[in-house]
C-alpha cells in the first residue's frame, strides 16, 4: 500500500476560479500522470475492504436474487409450501372407503395442528413478547439518537472548521498576494538579468572576433 507523500494546497477563498481552458489543461495533465502509474484500487488512507461472510442459506438466497430477471424486484421466496395446510377438495363420488379419506384427513389434521400451534405462539407473543419487543425498539431508538447526535456534532465541527479556514485565508490573503507579486517581480528581474548577461556575452564574443580579425 503506497504512502501519501503529496500534499495538495487549496486556497479557495484567495485563488480565483480557473477558466474552462485552465481546467481542461489541468485535467489533461492529471490524465497524463495517471496513465503513467497503475491505479491502486485500495487507497493508502482507506481501510482494506471488508469481505462479507454469509451463511450457506444466505448465499443461496443472494444467488437466487442475483439470477432473477429484475434483481431490484425479485420473485418472493417460496421456501414454505402452504398448499399442505390447505383443506383438500374431496370428490364424494371417489370417497367410497376410509382408505380413500385417510390422505385428506391426514392433511387436514396437519393444517389444524399448524394453525393451533401458530395461534398459541401469537398468544404467547401478545402476553410475554410485547415488552421484549418494545424494549428492543427502545434500545434501537437510543442507538439511533446517539448516532444522530454524533452526526450533528460532526457537522458542526465541519462548519466551524470551514469558517475558521475562511477567516484564516481572508486574513492572509493580502500577504499571499503580496508574496505572489514579489515572486513574479523577482522572476521577471532574474529573466531580465539573464537576458542582459546573454547580451553582454554576445557583445564580448563579437569584440573578440573583431580583435582576432584585426590581428589576422
Amino acid at each position: 500500500m503506497p504512502s501519501i507523500t503529496t500534499v495538495h494546497e487549496s486556497l479557495p477563498y484567495i485563488d480565483q476560479e480557473p477558466t474552462p481552458a485552465e481546467r481542461a489543461a489541468a485535467e489533461a495533465l492529471i490524465a497524463m500522470e495517471r496513465s503513467s502509474h497503475r491505479d491502486d484500487p485500495h487507497h493508502a488512507l482507506l481501510p482494506p475492504p471488508i469481505q462479507p461472510t454469509f451463511t450457506p442459506l444466505m448465499t443461496t438466497e443472494t444467488d437466487r436474487i442475483a439470477a432473477s430477471q429484475n434483481p431490484l424486484q425479485p420473485q418472493p421466496l417460496r421456501a414454505i409450501d402452504l398448499s399442505r395446510y390447505e383443506a383438500p377438495d374431496l370428490n364424494p363420488a371417489s370417497a367410497t372407503s376410509p382408505d380413500d379419506l385417510e390422505p385428506a384427513l391426514s392433511q387436514a389434521y396437519t393444517a389444524m395442528s399448524y394453525l393451533t400451534s401458530r395461534r398459541q405462539h401469537l398468544a404467547l407473543l401478545d402476553t410475554h413478547g410485547k415488552n421484549a419487543w418494545l424494549v428492543g425498539n427502545w434500545q434501537l431508538e437510543s442507538e439511533l439518537r446517539a448516532v444522530e447526535r454524533e452526526l450533528a456534532a460532526t457537522r458542526r465541527e465541519i462548519d466551524l472548521l470551514t469558517v475558521r479556514r475562511q477567516r484564516v485565508q481572508a486574513e492572509a490573503a493580502g500577504e499571499v498576494r503580496g508574496l505572489d507579486e514579489a515572486w513574479r517581480r523577482g522572476v521577471g528581474r532574474v529573466l531580465e538579468a539573464e537576458v542582459a548577461a546573454e547580451g553582454v556575452r554576445r557583445e564580448v564574443l563579437e569584440r573578440e572576433r573583431e580583435r582576432v580579425g584585426r590581428m589576422g
